[in-house]
């Protein structure tokens, strides 16, 4: 897949003020200061789009953006979004603000009818936190697609890396028949890149 165009489209507070449904869409989430934008911005090769901060818990909207691609130089357009979530497990915010998030995310998940995947962001450079098995497990149990994308690869010795990776899907496996697909990224090193957009691709070949 070659990305032609990314373009920021509309942030939104609530599901009803989103872009109509009308092409896939795939979302990315993840606990602050994750690298999320980082990633958003490798994978479309926009390198300004997802705006980074230094400062954790920054998104607070629903942020479409706009994606053109296509399978070779002279191929059809095919239109779809990419969706910046705000992320999870920032401690100082109020419980208003969490109350929030809760009902804007839950709506979103649950009811975005053309939702086709989530990618849920896990810093690799950790052990297995509690608020990542937690979000997980409840997008399982709303049977909501989604996929794995350990983040910061090349933060941490690969040793390290490696081990808290399949610490993760060790913990997965002790209640899970299956794991979900999972792909290992660098923002830095565009690692991964390729592996998702290829995904992606299949899964609007799917959808067809």
């Amino acid at each position: 897949m070659q990305i032609k165009s990314a373009k920021y489209l509309i942030s939104s507070a609530l599901i009803t003020q989103c872009p109509k449904p009308d092409r896939p869409e795939y979302a990315f989430i993840g606990r602050s200061n994750v690298g999320k934008s980082s990633l958003i911005n490798m994978v479309t090769g926009q390198r300004g789009l997802a705006k980074t901060s230094a400062t954790p818990g920054k998104t607070q909207l629903i942020n479409h953006f706009e994606i053109e691609s296509s399978t070779s130089d002279r191929g059809p357009k095919e239109k779809w979004f990419l969706v910046d979530l705000p992320g999870y497990g920032y401690a100082k915010r109020s419980q208003t603000e969490r109350a929030r998030w809760e009902e804007m995310i839950n709506g979103y998940l649950r009811k975005r009818e053309n939702l086709v995947q989530v990618f849920v962001l896990i810093d690799s450079r950790h052990t297995p936190q509690k608020n990542d098995l937690e979000f997980v497990s409840q997008l399982d149990k709303w049977e909501v697609n989604f996929s794995l994308a350990f983040t910061k690869t090349d933060k941490e010795k690969p040793a390290v890396v490696a081990r808290n990776i399949q610490a993760f899907l060790d913990k997965l496996k002790e209640t899970w028949q299956f794991l979900p697909r999972h792909f290992v990224t660098s923002a830095e090193k565009k690692q991964g890149r390729e592996e998702i957009l290829e995904f992606i691709e299949s899964c609007n070949k799917g959808i067809k």
